[in-house]
């Protein structure tokens, strides 16, 4: 595999990873370092932008499908959405830090859309979460191989 297609094949991971499609990115980023496959400071800024832009369309989603909350085929009731709502207030845009959790992190991010908030938040918020945890995992494999 060449460092191209690696860092394609890392894009489209982190982007799906990213959505409510699974995929476990991180298992992909760590076979690229273990096998030395690419330039790892170039597949951590691949992963991050990837990952953040998965969850921008995640956002986008949330943002298109709130126009549609009065319908009867809404998949949240009025209820349920009141309660995202207020959950989402008293917690706030912190929680968009936590985008990258698995199962709870997509969900936040079409919330966020669905409720409004400042797209540069947004980015910034889940930027810097997904950073963190690509650093981690990465941090963490370079721990193990050296030791």
């Amino acid at each position: 595999m060449t460092p191209l297609s690696a860092y394609a094949a890392m894009f489209i991971s982190a982007f799906t990873s990213a959505t409510l499609l699974p995929g476990s990115s991180e298992a992909v980023l760590l076979g690229f370092l273990a096998t030395g496959i690419g330039d790892p400071a170039t597949l951590l800024t691949i992963a991050v932008i990837g990952n953040l832009l998965g969850s921008m369309l995640s956002y986008a989603m949330g943002r298109y499908a709130a126009e549609f909350r009065e319908r009867r085929w809404f998949p949240v009731s009025p209820a349920q959405y009141e309660r995202a709502q207020a959950w989402y207030e008293k917690y706030g845009r912190w929680s968009l830090l936590m985008a990258w959790v698995p199962i709870v992190g997509d969900p936040l991010t079409v919330v966020a859309g669905a409720m409004r908030t400042r797209v540069a938040l947004v980015v910034v918020l889940v930027g810097l979460g997904k950073m963190a945890r690509y650093l981690a995992v990465a941090g963490s494999y370079a721990l193990w191989a050296s030791g």
